[in-house]
């Protein structure tokens, strides 16, 4: 049977979702419009269903269609659009060519399922799930570890080379690239993702994939679906010579040429077997139990070995706060404060609440949709959202937050929500966005430079898109902060331009749930002055 067509088909579906994904991560001058972003987005699996279960609607239900296409033609999605199986992939390609270059001949092989760890795997995302946290899809789902790798290593390494090639061409008096601010690398993210792009690369490297078929919950819930496909992927008999080439290629290790057998449900329909064949020794079975007789004599064989996992699953103990290490949150950052204090500041602030981007609605509604792909951290212009570590407490780790102190949620902006692909943070419209109030500014006078050093400064009122923070009388024709919380937004420009260090004269204290503030009318009066005289150039 020759159908090469289907590989190539399936290696140029591949690419294309792998690319339009990964732009989308890798999109820092916020070329791609948001309408594009949920286009692209709608076929995977876990954001999908995250979306389904919070907002119930076609836009939402591209999981169903991952799930009837699975019980068609077995794990389509792993094969052609999750963008992380691909990024495997294109490891395995890389590992073959330099074998190949090396003289050296495949050593991929069959190996028995692992389904002691593949359901371990899934029970450790799904439990903890059905108890109210997502830290566990958080760390596994394939999506969301593609968008740290992609967000944290690839994204950084592009504006590198963009700044390098602006810089260059500036010594030559050539504009046409020009440079991108990057406000820092967050170490405690930064080493997640290395951590999980090592461990796959390895893993792709040495045993193809491997990690879909014993980490990924998705491939393990995808793979039991797969079970009662109806075509799936089987060995001849009657064409079969047990030459082996096809188990040399399955990047599954699914295929027994011992047994003349295909476990399908670890199969992720790359066609490799197809491809390599020499002897039309591969072919389709049809029907939804069309491998019920073949496996039938394998029943009693495996029904020892399928109790022992049944009774080894069901004692599964969930230890996994081990891998909690105390890595500090650093962040190189770019003061637009000309101002410099002389002294420290000296009380100590700590937040109580954590800020949520606008369109979370509530801690607990951002907590229980966000999946930390880390999409809103891509996007945003100002780079104000940040990966937390443990502002949200140790099961909201990763999951973005507003970092006031690396940027500040900009006025006129409302990329998060538009982006977002499970509706952790809904879209809004840009007038609902400038007067949703994520949280009050709080004023420590004992920090103030105007209080502490009697000098001017002024910088927190000049920041304030909503004019919520004042200059009022205060000693010596100074003048200092005073807050008017009704017409906060929280969006932290008061903290990010205030001077003082270590600690802020002015943070934003996060809204639990998030709140209305009031139109200030005195804002308004204040836009119809004519700045020219104040900028007479």
């Amino acid at each position: 049977m020759n159908v090469t067509v289907l590989k190539k088909l399936r290696v140029a579906l591949s690419l294309l979702f792998f690319l339009l994904t990964l732009s989308l991560f890798l999109d820092y001058r916020n070329i791609l419009p948001p309408s594009i972003y949920s286009k692209i987005l709608f076929l995977q699996f876990i954001p999908s269903f995250i979306k389904f279960i919070s907002v119930i609607g076609i836009g939402a239900a591209g999981f169903i269609v991952i799930l009837l296409l699975t019980l068609f033609s077995g794990r389509v999605y792993c094969s052609s659009i999750c963008p992380l199986g691909t990024f495997q992939d294109i490891v395995s390609f890389l590992e073959r060519k330099l074998k190949k270059k090396k003289g050296k001949k495949e050593f991929l092989q069959y190996e028995k399922e692992k389904n002691w760890w593949r359901y371990s795997f899934l029970a450790l995302a799904v439990i903890p799930f059905l108890g109210g946290t997502i830290l566990f899809i958080n760390l596994l789902d394939p999506y969301s570890s593609f968008g740290k790798i992609s967000s944290h290593l690839f994204r950084p390494l592009l504006i590198a080379f963009n700044n390098s090639i602006a810089f260059l061409f500036e010594k030559m008096n050539l504009y046409i690239i020009y440079p991108f601010e990057y406000k820092g690398v967050e170490v405690f993210s930064f080493s997640l993702a290395l951590v999980i792009f090592l461990v796959i690369v390895y893993l792709s490297f040495t045993k193809g994939r491997l990690y879909c078929n014993m980490v990924c919950p998705v491939g393990t819930l995808l793979g039991f679906v797969s079970k009662f496909a109806f075509v799936k992927i089987a060995v001849d008999e009657r064409n079969c010579k047990s030459c082996g080439i096809c188990e040399r290629v399955c990047k599954s290790s699914c295929i027994d040429t011992k047994t003349k057998t295909v476990d399908f449900d670890r199969c992720v329909a790359c066609f490799n077997c197809f491809d390599v064949c020499p002897s039309d020794g591969m072919k389709f079975e049809y029907g939804f139990l069309s491998s019920f007789k073949k496996n039938q004599q394998n029943i009693e064989e495996t029904k020892v070995s399928e109790q022992e996992e049944k009774v080894s699953h069901s004692k599964r103990n969930f230890l996994f706060n081990t891998f909690v290490y105390a890595v500090g949150l650093t962040g190189i950052t770019l003061s637009q404060v000309k101002i410099t204090p002389k002294t420290k500041s000296k009380v100590a602030v700590f937040r109580k609440n954590p800020v949520t981007p606008p369109g979370s609605q509530s801690r607990n509604n951002f907590a229980q949709n966000c999946t930390a792909c880390h999409l809103c951290v891509s996007v945003c212009p100002t780079q104000v959202l940040q990966p937390a570590y443990l502002e949200y407490g140790l099961l909201g780790m990763f999951q973005p937050r507003m970092d006031f102190q690396t940027g500040f949620c900009n006025f006129e902006c409302k990329l998060c929500g538009d982006v977002c692909p499970t509706s952790a943070i809904s879209p809004i419209s840009l007038e609902t966005k400038k007067l949703k109030q994520l949280g009050k500014a709080k004023f420590v006078r004992d920090n103030c430079i105007v209080n502490t050093e009697n000098t001017d400064c002024g910088a927190c009122s000049e920041h304030c898109p909503t004019k919520a923070v004042n200059m009022v009388p205060y000693k010596n024709k100074l003048v200092i902060p005073e807050v008017k919380e009704e017409f906060c937004i929280g969006c932290g420009a008061c903290e990010f331009a205030c001077p003082t260090k270590p600690y802020k004269a002015i943070y934003v204290e996060g809204n639990p749930k998030h709140l209305t503030a009031k139109i200030n009318k005195e804002k308004k009066l204040e836009q119809k002055v004519d700045y020219k005289e104040e900028f007479p150039f």
